[in-house]
């Protein structure tokens, strides 16, 4: 295997929160598919928009209405270009993924019937599953889902059978956040169009190691957080091919949105404003396109390499602790590992390394039709970005033992 060539250390200086303390002892921030941390690069925008040119935007005529709008524009335009959406306008900015896919299921509420079936997998996160519950039991359509097998990947077969032309909507995640499985949405995108679906990806744990190209995926929609991906929280962006954004009604209503309103008829803007009521987290657009630009400069296929790197060097030394099990065993992951050890539960684990300065995540991480799957309460999950050291996997695992030591 090819060693990174990231200066890792340089890289590390980005972030202050790493250099803190918990419990008394170094940070070992292990927490990255549930939020990533946020460098220098991006702080030192969020206070400059602050302190700089606080105003709204698109409404005013004095400068820092104008500063402020032209930045915000400028950050879709990085959105765009990053994910290769064919106009700027097929942005929306949104509160983060759930958002996102709200915005469409709410859409579709007009546009299904009863009878009309839509796919979810059987990995998606809550995210990707209740917003479609509650549409079916708006319109009267149907959820089918897409099995998993024990490796945690999607059984194609299975999905091509459900299809028919009774489908309107299949739903999949890029990759999971339980697991790590990258899901061939290529193919799931191309198995949807044949009848006539439209499909939404959900690349929340996608975009911080995979750079989506919307118009090579051919697909409908595409969500994102900015905050996987070293941008801040309550930001992200829903990407959605033009003919769909034109068809689905708005989401909400309010100030910018409109084009006239009396009271007699409202009229509605055009794209990108139609989805885009009220005053947006306009910090928060303006710092996620700064987080790209900032991985974009590290460039994400070095990012993909070295995470890949630390995948097999943690998996393999996580595997030294007796009775420990990984549940994800894909050929093709992201940089996380669900696990756990014996019977101990996930939590007390966990516990034990917050106590030693490790963060993990453990519990059923908002997927628990996959620890259902696997007849498990949830597990502990260690998720890695390109700022995490080989040196810290060798604390977890040093972790893990003593935290196995202490409770069987």
């Amino acid at each position: 295997m090819q060693k990174t060539t990231l200066d890792i250390q340089t890289i590390r200086k980005d972030f202050p929160i790493l250099s803190r303390t918990v419990n008394g002892q170094p940070l070992v921030y292990l927490d990255n598919a549930a939020t990533s941390q946020t460098p220098k690069q991006v702080l030192d925008v969020i206070v400059d928009y602050y302190s700089g040119y606080n105003a709204n935007i698109h409404r005013g005529v004095h400068t820092l209405s104008q500063e402020a709008t032209d930045k915000y524009e400028q950050a879709r335009a990085t959105i765009q270009h990053h994910f290769n959406a064919k106009f700027a306008h097929e942005i929306i900015f949104t509160a983060g993924t759930t958002h996102g896919i709200n915005l469409v299921a709410n859409g579709f509420s007009s546009l299904l019937k009863k009878g009309d079936e839509i796919i979810v997998s059987a990995l998606e996160h809550h995210s990707n599953i209740v917003p479609w519950q509650m549409l079916c039991e708006r319109t009267g359509a149907v959820l089918k889902v897409i099995p998993m097998n024990l490796n945690g990947e999607l059984e194609l077969d299975a999905y091509y059978e459900l299809l028919s032309n009774k489908t309107k909507l299949v739903f999949c995640n890029h990759v999971s956040n339980a697991l790590g499985t990258v899901n061939p949405i290529k193919e799931i995108i191309n198995a949807a169009h044949n009848v006539g679906a439209a499909v939404l990806i959900d690349g929340a744990q996608a975009a911080p190691h995979i750079k989506a190209d919307v118009q090579a995926l051919g697909v409908d929609f595409y969500v994102v957080s900015a905050h996987k991906m070293c941008g801040p929280t309550g930001a992200g962006m829903l990407y959605g091919k033009e003919e769909w954004l034109n068809k689905l009604p708005p989401y909400q209503g309010g100030g910018e949105m409109i084009a006239e309103v009396t009271f007699d008829k409202t009229t509605y803007a055009d794209l990108p404003h139609k989805f885009e009521a009220g005053t947006p987290n306009i910090c928060g657009g303006i710092a996620f396109g700064a987080a790209l630009d900032y991985m974009n400069a590290i460039g994400f296929s070095a990012i993909a390499d070295y995470e890949h790197e630390l995948l097999v060097y943690a998996t393999t030394q996580l595997l030294t602790v007796d009775g420990l099990k990984i549940y994800g065993t894909a050929l093709e992951k992201t940089s996380v590992i669900s696990f756990n050890a014996g019977s101990i539960h996930p939590y007390d684990i966990g516990s034990i390394l917050d106590k030693l300065g490790i963060a993990v995540r453990t519990g059923h991480h908002c997927a628990q039709p996959i620890m259902d799957f696997y007849a498990i309460p949830g597990t502990v999950r260690a998720s890695f970005s390109f700022y995490n050291t080989k040196e810290e996997v060798d604390t977890l695992v040093a972790g893990v033992k003593r935290a196995v030591a202490m409770l069987q």
